[in-house]
Protein backbone atom coordinates (compact mmCIF):
# COMPACT_ATOMS: atom_id res chain seq x y z
CA UNK A 1 0.00 0.00 0.00
CA UNK A 2 1.48 2.88 -1.25
CA UNK A 3 -0.25 5.10 1.34
CA UNK A 4 1.07 3.41 4.24
CA UNK A 5 3.35 5.69 6.19
CA UNK A 6 7.20 4.29 7.83
CA UNK A 7 6.34 4.23 10.87
CA UNK A 8 9.41 6.11 13.71
CA UNK A 9 10.60 5.73 16.44
CA UNK A 10 12.75 8.73 17.92
CA UNK A 11 15.87 7.69 19.93
CA UNK A 12 17.26 10.31 22.14
CA UNK A 13 20.88 9.36 23.89
CA UNK A 14 22.74 11.62 26.12
CA UNK A 15 23.30 13.02 29.45
CA UNK A 16 20.10 14.72 30.32
CA UNK A 17 21.63 16.41 33.44
CA UNK A 18 19.68 17.92 33.58
CA UNK A 19 17.06 17.60 31.08
CA UNK A 20 15.56 20.90 29.77
CA UNK A 21 12.79 22.29 28.53
CA UNK A 22 15.06 22.00 25.21
CA UNK A 23 15.89 18.71 25.17
CA UNK A 24 11.80 17.65 25.04
CA UNK A 25 11.54 20.49 22.24
CA UNK A 26 13.97 18.16 19.93
CA UNK A 27 11.17 15.53 20.25
CA UNK A 28 8.40 17.77 18.96
CA UNK A 29 10.31 19.49 16.14
CA UNK A 30 11.85 16.07 14.85
CA UNK A 31 7.89 15.02 14.88
CA UNK A 32 6.45 17.94 13.36
CA UNK A 33 8.82 17.40 10.68
CA UNK A 34 8.09 13.49 9.61
CA UNK A 35 4.13 14.01 9.77
CA UNK A 36 4.79 17.51 7.28
CA UNK A 37 6.93 15.14 4.90
CA UNK A 38 3.22 12.82 4.34
CA UNK A 39 6.07 9.67 4.33
CA UNK A 40 6.00 8.80 8.12
CA UNK A 41 4.33 8.47 10.43
CA UNK A 42 6.37 9.01 14.59
CA UNK A 43 4.77 6.45 17.03
CA UNK A 44 7.49 6.47 19.93
CA UNK A 45 9.90 8.86 21.18
CA UNK A 46 12.39 7.38 23.36
CA UNK A 47 15.08 9.26 26.26
CA UNK A 48 17.99 7.41 27.22
CA UNK A 49 19.83 8.57 29.15
CA UNK A 50 23.52 7.75 29.59
CA UNK A 51 24.91 5.53 32.33
CA UNK A 52 27.56 6.63 35.04
CA UNK A 53 30.04 4.40 33.77
CA UNK A 54 30.56 7.74 31.10
CA UNK A 55 32.80 9.53 33.03
CA UNK A 56 31.63 12.77 31.93
CA UNK A 57 32.63 16.05 34.14
CA UNK A 58 29.73 16.80 36.53
CA UNK A 59 27.30 13.86 35.87
CA UNK A 60 25.28 13.86 38.86
CA UNK A 61 23.64 9.94 39.23
CA UNK A 62 22.36 8.29 37.09
CA UNK A 63 18.83 7.25 38.86
CA UNK A 64 18.27 11.21 39.18
CA UNK A 65 18.65 11.72 35.82
CA UNK A 66 16.61 9.05 34.84
CA UNK A 67 14.13 10.20 37.52
CA UNK A 68 14.11 14.04 36.06
CA UNK A 69 13.38 12.61 32.38
CA UNK A 70 10.49 10.33 33.97
CA UNK A 71 8.73 13.69 35.72
CA UNK A 72 9.69 15.63 32.71
CA UNK A 73 7.85 13.00 29.89
CA UNK A 74 4.77 11.92 32.50
CA UNK A 75 2.30 14.14 30.59
CA UNK A 76 3.52 13.33 27.09
CA UNK A 77 1.20 10.91 25.08
CA UNK A 78 4.36 9.88 23.31
CA UNK A 79 7.80 10.50 24.79
CA UNK A 80 8.39 7.82 27.65
CA UNK A 81 12.09 7.30 28.90
CA UNK A 82 14.14 4.06 29.12
CA UNK A 83 16.47 3.36 31.70
CA UNK A 84 18.23 0.20 29.92
CA UNK A 85 21.59 2.11 28.96
CA UNK A 86 21.61 4.13 32.08
CA UNK A 87 21.48 0.70 34.35
CA UNK A 88 24.19 -1.10 32.40
CA UNK A 89 27.53 -1.37 34.61
CA UNK A 90 29.94 -0.28 31.73
CA UNK A 91 29.56 2.51 28.98
CA UNK A 92 27.59 1.26 25.49
CA UNK A 93 28.07 3.15 22.18
CA UNK A 94 25.20 4.73 21.02
CA UNK A 95 25.09 1.85 18.30
CA UNK A 96 24.37 -0.57 20.44
CA UNK A 97 21.94 0.97 22.19
CA UNK A 98 20.25 1.89 18.76
CA UNK A 99 20.42 -1.75 18.23
CA UNK A 100 18.86 -2.96 21.85
CA UNK A 101 15.92 -1.10 20.96
CA UNK A 102 15.45 -1.89 17.65
CA UNK A 103 15.43 -5.66 18.62
CA UNK A 104 13.19 -5.08 20.85
CA UNK A 105 10.92 -3.61 18.42
CA UNK A 106 11.16 -6.77 16.38
CA UNK A 107 10.49 -8.86 18.88
CA UNK A 108 7.49 -6.91 20.28
CA UNK A 109 6.22 -7.39 16.88
CA UNK A 110 6.51 -10.82 16.02
CA UNK A 111 4.60 -11.04 19.66
CA UNK A 112 2.06 -8.81 18.51
CA UNK A 113 1.92 -10.03 14.54
CA UNK A 114 -1.46 -12.90 15.06
CA UNK A 115 -3.70 -10.25 16.13
CA UNK A 116 -2.45 -7.12 13.82
CA UNK A 117 -1.99 -8.99 10.79
CA UNK A 118 -5.99 -8.78 10.54
CA UNK A 119 -6.79 -5.11 10.66
CA UNK A 120 -4.38 -4.65 8.76
CA UNK A 121 -5.36 -6.74 5.97
CA UNK A 122 -8.97 -5.30 6.33
CA UNK A 123 -7.80 -2.05 5.74
CA UNK A 124 -9.75 0.45 3.42
CA UNK A 125 -10.43 -0.35 -0.15
CA UNK A 126 -8.95 -3.91 0.42
CA UNK A 127 -11.77 -5.11 2.26
CA UNK A 128 -14.39 -5.34 -0.60
CA UNK A 129 -11.86 -7.22 -2.76
CA UNK A 130 -12.06 -9.93 0.47
CA UNK A 131 -15.21 -10.51 1.72
CA UNK A 132 -15.36 -12.36 4.53
CA UNK A 133 -12.59 -15.24 3.45
CA UNK A 134 -9.46 -15.30 4.87
CA UNK A 135 -7.41 -16.63 1.63
CA UNK A 136 -3.99 -17.96 3.03
CA UNK A 137 -2.67 -16.96 -0.90
CA UNK A 138 -3.62 -13.37 0.20
CA UNK A 139 -2.04 -13.32 3.52
CA UNK A 140 0.78 -14.59 2.22
CA UNK A 141 1.82 -12.09 -0.18
CA UNK A 142 0.53 -9.40 2.60
CA UNK A 143 3.20 -10.50 5.21
CA UNK A 144 6.01 -8.17 4.04
CA UNK A 145 3.05 -5.62 4.89
CA UNK A 146 2.52 -6.89 8.03
CA UNK A 147 5.86 -7.40 9.36
CA UNK A 148 7.61 -3.67 8.53
CA UNK A 149 8.79 -2.61 11.73
CA UNK A 150 9.06 0.66 12.86
CA UNK A 151 12.72 2.54 12.26
CA UNK A 152 14.67 3.38 15.07
CA UNK A 153 16.27 6.91 14.57
CA UNK A 154 18.75 8.61 16.70
CA UNK A 155 17.58 12.07 17.59
CA UNK A 156 19.98 14.71 17.96
CA UNK A 157 20.69 18.30 17.85
CA UNK A 158 23.62 19.53 15.46
CA UNK A 159 26.74 18.88 18.12
CA UNK A 160 25.92 15.44 18.39
CA UNK A 161 26.30 15.32 14.57
CA UNK A 162 29.32 17.55 14.81
CA UNK A 163 31.19 15.23 17.36
CA UNK A 164 31.66 12.72 14.68
CA UNK A 165 34.46 14.75 13.84
CA UNK A 166 35.88 14.41 17.57
CA UNK A 167 39.05 11.80 17.14
CA UNK A 168 38.84 8.41 19.30
CA UNK A 169 35.11 9.32 20.69
CA UNK A 170 33.41 7.41 17.56
CA UNK A 171 34.04 4.26 15.53
CA UNK A 172 34.03 5.04 12.05
CA UNK A 173 32.06 1.82 11.32
CA UNK A 174 29.47 2.86 14.52
CA UNK A 175 28.92 6.32 12.12
CA UNK A 176 28.52 3.90 9.60
CA UNK A 177 25.62 1.58 10.54
CA UNK A 178 24.34 4.39 12.27
CA UNK A 179 23.61 6.56 9.41
CA UNK A 180 23.30 3.58 7.20
CA UNK A 181 20.99 1.25 9.02
CA UNK A 182 19.21 3.27 11.29
CA UNK A 183 19.08 6.92 10.42
CA UNK A 184 19.92 10.34 12.09
CA UNK A 185 17.34 13.16 12.89
CA UNK A 186 19.50 15.95 13.58
CA UNK A 187 17.85 19.71 14.94
CA UNK A 188 20.13 22.72 14.26
CA UNK A 189 19.47 26.27 14.59
CA UNK A 190 18.92 27.86 11.39
CA UNK A 191 21.85 29.35 9.99
CA UNK A 192 23.93 26.40 11.89
CA UNK A 193 26.50 25.00 8.63
CA UNK A 194 25.45 21.24 9.24
CA UNK A 195 25.16 20.70 6.09
CA UNK A 196 28.78 21.59 5.16
CA UNK A 197 30.03 19.67 7.86
CA UNK A 198 27.59 16.73 6.00
CA UNK A 199 29.54 17.60 2.50
CA UNK A 200 32.79 17.70 4.10
CA UNK A 201 32.71 13.71 5.73
CA UNK A 202 32.47 10.78 2.34
CA UNK A 203 31.02 8.85 4.71
CA UNK A 204 28.36 11.23 5.48
CA UNK A 205 27.67 12.24 2.74
CA UNK A 206 26.93 8.81 1.00
CA UNK A 207 23.80 8.56 3.47
CA UNK A 208 23.01 11.83 3.54
CA UNK A 209 19.08 10.61 2.52
CA UNK A 210 19.07 9.09 5.92
CA UNK A 211 20.40 12.32 7.86
CA UNK A 212 17.05 14.35 8.80
CA UNK A 213 18.21 17.39 9.07
CA UNK A 214 15.42 19.83 10.78
CA UNK A 215 15.49 23.54 11.42
CA UNK A 216 14.65 24.92 14.62
CA UNK A 217 13.43 28.36 13.52
CA UNK A 218 12.17 29.19 17.37
CA UNK A 219 15.87 29.22 18.72
CA UNK A 220 16.39 27.55 21.76
CA UNK A 221 19.55 28.30 23.14
CA UNK A 222 18.72 26.03 26.71
CA UNK A 223 21.52 24.12 27.32
CA UNK A 224 22.17 21.45 30.52
CA UNK A 225 25.79 23.19 31.31
CA UNK A 226 23.81 26.47 30.95
CA UNK A 227 21.34 25.21 34.07
CA UNK A 228 23.64 23.32 35.99
CA UNK A 229 26.06 26.98 36.16
CA UNK A 230 22.93 29.10 37.24
CA UNK A 231 22.04 26.70 39.74
CA UNK A 232 25.39 26.64 40.83
CA UNK A 233 25.27 30.40 41.53
CA UNK A 234 21.99 30.34 43.09
CA UNK A 235 19.96 31.67 40.07
CA UNK A 236 16.61 30.50 39.12
CA UNK A 237 16.15 28.14 36.15
CA UNK A 238 12.15 28.90 36.13
CA UNK A 239 10.66 28.07 32.26
CA UNK A 240 13.80 26.54 31.41
CA UNK A 241 12.94 23.21 33.20
CA UNK A 242 9.96 21.53 33.50
CA UNK A 243 8.86 22.91 36.78
CA UNK A 244 8.46 19.11 38.57
CA UNK A 245 12.00 18.79 37.25
CA UNK A 246 12.98 22.09 39.03
CA UNK A 247 10.91 21.18 42.73
CA UNK A 248 12.69 17.96 41.88
CA UNK A 249 16.82 19.57 41.98
CA UNK A 250 15.83 21.90 44.83
CA UNK A 251 14.38 19.25 47.25
CA UNK A 252 17.78 17.29 46.52
CA UNK A 253 19.85 19.86 46.30
CA UNK A 254 21.62 18.58 43.31
CA UNK A 255 24.04 20.91 41.63
CA UNK A 256 26.54 22.19 43.35
CA UNK A 257 30.17 23.14 42.92
CA UNK A 258 31.19 19.57 44.51
CA UNK A 259 28.92 17.59 41.62
CA UNK A 260 30.53 19.83 38.71
CA UNK A 261 33.85 18.69 40.43
CA UNK A 262 32.95 14.83 39.51
CA UNK A 263 35.00 12.97 37.67
CA UNK A 264 37.38 15.93 36.96
CA UNK A 265 40.65 14.72 35.32
CA UNK A 266 39.11 11.25 34.11
CA UNK A 267 39.03 10.55 30.50
CA UNK A 268 35.50 10.11 28.78
CA UNK A 269 35.21 6.49 28.69
CA UNK A 270 34.78 6.37 24.75
CA UNK A 271 38.11 8.39 24.39
CA UNK A 272 39.63 5.64 26.73
CA UNK A 273 38.02 2.29 25.16
CA UNK A 274 38.60 4.22 21.25
CA UNK A 275 42.14 5.85 21.78
CA UNK A 276 43.69 1.96 22.27
CA UNK A 277 41.94 0.24 19.53
CA UNK A 278 44.04 2.78 17.52
CA UNK A 279 42.35 1.80 14.15
CA UNK A 280 39.45 4.08 14.88
CA UNK A 281 41.10 6.94 15.42
CA UNK A 282 41.03 8.24 12.13
CA UNK A 283 38.41 12.00 12.54
CA UNK A 284 35.18 11.73 10.45
CA UNK A 285 36.63 14.23 7.92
Amino acid sequence: DPDRKTEVVLLACGSFNPITNMHLRLFELAKDYFHETGKYKVIKGIISPVGDAYKKKGLISANHRVTMAKLATKNSDWVEVDDWESCQSEWLETLKVLRYHHQKLLSADVTNNPQDAVPITKLGRKRKQQPNRHEPIKKKNQSPVVKSVPQVKLLCGSDVLESFGIPNLWKLEDITEIVEKHGLVCISRAGNNVQKFIYESDILWRHKNNIHLVEEWITNDISSTKIRRALRRGQSIRYLVPDVVRAYIEKNKLYSPESEDRNAGVVLAPLQKHASDSKSSQPLN
